[in-house]
């Protein structure tokens, strides 16, 4: 007996210090995510220049699917929990994390279309608003996906040709722009007979994707060319999808004139007259695929016209043994200071005018951390170009005690510091972008977990079995040991009829069921998530209401009625975190926005300047208080403090009230910042204490996974028990109650 109770002590610390050290993993992770997110915020990262995910929290059950289905690092994170959009400015609008949610808690949309002026006013059709026969596709639109340009490009040519072809004297569709969205409208419209011509700035097809450096990976979705079908696969570099699209152009004769640059598109009678540097043409009707770089940006700097500055890199294996300044802080900068720094003998070096890179892929951001650390890439921060000159340019860095000047030798200057979009000329062909002249579209809310429609579906589907049950009474009612006599019996019975059929509907919703761990885990490819999402959740509650049936309405102790009780204790599980452990996580996630709240205000404090140093240390001294509560403190010292035993708070009160009469600060002003520490104090209790209990019920999943194994064997052993006994017992012996029942 002692040994079986001292291994049974061994096993059950173990088990405690595994689930202390995996508590302690995750609040680490966590307190990361926080961090990152509140860094982002104050950079300006969390929000999406283009599209960018919403996430409803009501309804999100923090399963992480939208976490991994995201090909951009760093965008959404698990916090508390659930799913946050953490650095929504690295989102380019793939919309896999939509796709994947198996409940529909995402939704990937445009930002702030309320007040933006850099969205234009578009019908359903992608035709300008007011301006009937113009069209406008791709990133134009705000949408930056090529599979989406290749969508748009579809749809427009196909509007065009709905309305019939135009006169003789003029084109049917003129493309202006030869990306993938234009280059989709040229091949839809050309299978669909209309004469068009497309026209390009450069000598030929790409568009943005052409000027991105040598070998990007360019990741796209399964996407589908007009003429050609669809994409062999969804990952190609930049060299070959070029040459893909240029074979496209060539095999199908699409009618590209390169080397033209828009200069103006102007209405005349019904159609247009599209005016480049080169020539004229006249067009029924008009796509803008021109992408939103448009005309790169100067730093408008002296000695910026020198030959050795550029805008764009598209080889870097064309330069080695040089001095280079690439000048820029997005993914574009990042990638081509990289790349050439790959190159033999080159000397780079990174100007950037802010503290850290914020918009941009996190795999940029840690490659060019390795490369900094090794010394491939000199990074400048909070730095400008003042000067560009023959053999060196001038820079201007802005340190904590003021602005100096440095002389930097160089041989080449690449400014990428992105383009003025095209707003302008759209403008004056047509295009609104006044908000006001947008259609109202409704901001993505909470939609509830849905617990009353499928509380209303259970009951359903429950008040079906027993009404079945009751009309059947005299058979259940009846003892096991008198059931055979029964005249119903050769039917109800588990072991043939209805209720071998119901068992044998259980174990098929059982494997159904479980199927969709298969869909979760990428081994099936078929149907949404969501769709099987719900069937997850149908089958749970029909394989349970099937086995009580089947089970003639009195499992017994059996390892069919093991497989029962697992069966009821999983929908139980699964019920709780799929309609209610929502709740929790959502509380904590509040409170995290709400010290974003608090945070901000203490940092506005009338009268507060940001190198003032009480101010700061302010800040410092409450940061440090709220950190050592809500990520260092255990879960005792929270429910002291919420209690009012907040010796620390106080502690800190009074150092700042020392220090404040030190530094003669004013009265109100100390006051109003305590009171906001206070508060803050106290919402960084409520979002532990809510961190604790989500923790706590999150045992639901543990518990959920374990018991659905558990049940998979039991099932297999009463599976295999019946079909056994039912093989020996052959004849009357196999209407023997409790041998199959």
């Amino acid at each position: 007996m002692s040994w079986v109770v001292l291994l049974a002590l061994v096993l059950a610390l173990l088990l405690a210090l595994a689930v202390a050290l995996a508590r302690r993993a995750e609040r680490r992770r966590t307190e990361s995510v926080v961090r990152a997110r509140r860094a982002a915020l104050d950079a300006g990262d969390r929000q999406a220049r283009l599209q960018h995910p919403v996430v409803d929290l009501s309804r999100c059950l923090g399963c992480g699917t939208c976490v991994e289905a995201c090909p951009e690092e760093g965008v959404l994170e698990l916090v508390h929990g659930q799913a946050q959009v953490v650095a929504g400015a690295r989102c380019v609008g793939h919309a896999t994390c939509a796709r994947e949610c198996p409940v529909g808690a995402i939704t990937v949309t445009l930002a702030d279309l309320d007040t933006r002026r850099d969205v234009p006013v578009l019908e359903p059709s992608l035709e300008a608003q007011g301006v009937p026969g113009l069209f406008l596709a791709g990133e134009l639109t705000a949408h930056a996906l090529i599979k989406t340009a290749v969508e748009h490009g579809t749809r427009v040519a196909r509007a065009v040709a709905a309305r019939g072809q135009a006169p003789d004297d003029v084109l049917d569709l003129c493309i202006v722009g030869a990306g993938p969205a234009g280059l989709a409208c040229a091949l839809e419209g050309l299978r669909l007979g209309l004469r068009v011509v497309l026209l390009e700035r450069e000598t030929s097809v790409g568009g943005t994707v052409r000027h991105y450096p040598r070998r990007k990976l360019v990741l796209t979705q399964p996407v589908a060319l007009p003429l050609h079908g669809t994409l062999a696969r969804t990952t190609y570099e930049k060299e070959e999808l070029v040459g893909l699209w240029e074979r496209v152009v060539r095999e199908h004769a699409v009618p590209l004139r390169g080397g033209r640059t828009l200069r103006a598109v102007e209405r005349d009678g019904d159609g247009f007259v599209v005016r480049t540097d080169v020539d004229t043409v006249r067009a029924h009707s008009v796509c803008l695929a021109l992408g939103r770089r448009g005309t790169p940006r100067t730093l408008g700097v002296p000695g910026e016209e020198l030959p050795k500055v550029a805008y764009g890199l598209l080889d870097a294996a064309t330069l080695s043994g040089r001095r280079v300044l690439v000048v820029g802080g997005g993914d574009s900068a990042l990638e081509a200071a990289l790349a050439l720094a790959e190159q033999p003998g080159n000397r780079v070096t990174l100007s950037y005018r802010k503290d850290a890179f914020t918009r941009v892929r996190a795999r940029n951001a840690e490659r060019l951390a390795r490369a900094e650390a090794e010394g491939s890439v000199a990074v400048l921060r909070r730095s400008e170009v003042t000067e560009v000159r023959v053999g060196e340019v001038v820079l201007a860095l802005h340190g904590e005690h003021g602005t100096r000047a440095l002389r930097l030798p160089n041989d080449d200057v690449f400014v990428l510091v992105g383009g003025t979009p095209p707003f302008e000329l759209l403008e004056r062909a047509g295009v609104s972008f006044d908000p006001a002249r947008r259609a109202p579209v409704d901001a993505p809310g909470e939609l509830g977990t849905g617990l009353v429609p499928a509380l209303a579906a259970a009951l359903v589907a429950a008040v079906a079995a027993l009404l079945f049950a009751t009309w059947h009474h005299g058979y259940y009612a009846l003892p096991m040991a008198r059931r055979p006599t029964h005249p119903d019996h050769a039917w109800l019975r588990a072991g043939a009829g209805l209720g071998l059929g119901l068992g044998l509907l259980a174990a098929l919703a059982v494997a159904v069921n479980l199927a969709y761990v298969a869909r979760r885990a990428g081994w099936l490819r078929v149907g949404s998530l969501r769709a099987w999402m719900t069937s997850h959740v149908a089958t749970g509650v029909a394989a349970v209401l099937c086995a009580m049936l089947h089970a003639g309405m009195a499992p017994r102790d059996t390892v069919g009625g093991d497989a029962f009780a697992a069966l009821v204790v999983l929908l139980g599980t699964g019920a709780l975190g799929r309609y209610v452990y929502a709740w929790v996580p959502r509380a904590a996630n509040g409170r995290e926005l709400r010290l974003d709240e608090l945070r901000a205000e203490l940092l506005a404090v009338p009268g507060t300047r940001v190198d003032d140093a009480f101010d700061g240390e302010v800040r410092r001294e409450v940061v440090a208080l709220l950190d050592a509560r809500r990520w260092k403190g255990s879960s005792a010292s929270r429910v002291l403090a919420l209690c009012g035993v907040q010796l620390d708070l106080a502690r800190t009160a009074r150092r700042i009230r020392e220090r404040a009469s030190v530094a003669g600060v004013p009265r109100d002003r100390v006051d109003t910042a305590l009171e906001l520490a206070r508060r803050a104090h106290r919402e960084a209790l409520l979002a532990a204490h809510a961190e604790d209990a989500r923790a706590a019920l999150a045992s639901w999943r543990w518990l959920h996974r374990w018991m659905a194994a558990l049940l998979v064997v039991l099932l297999v052993l009463h599976v295999g028990y019946a079909l056994t006994y039912g093989g020996l017992l052959a004849g009357e012996a196999a209407h023997v109650p409790g041998v199959l029942e």
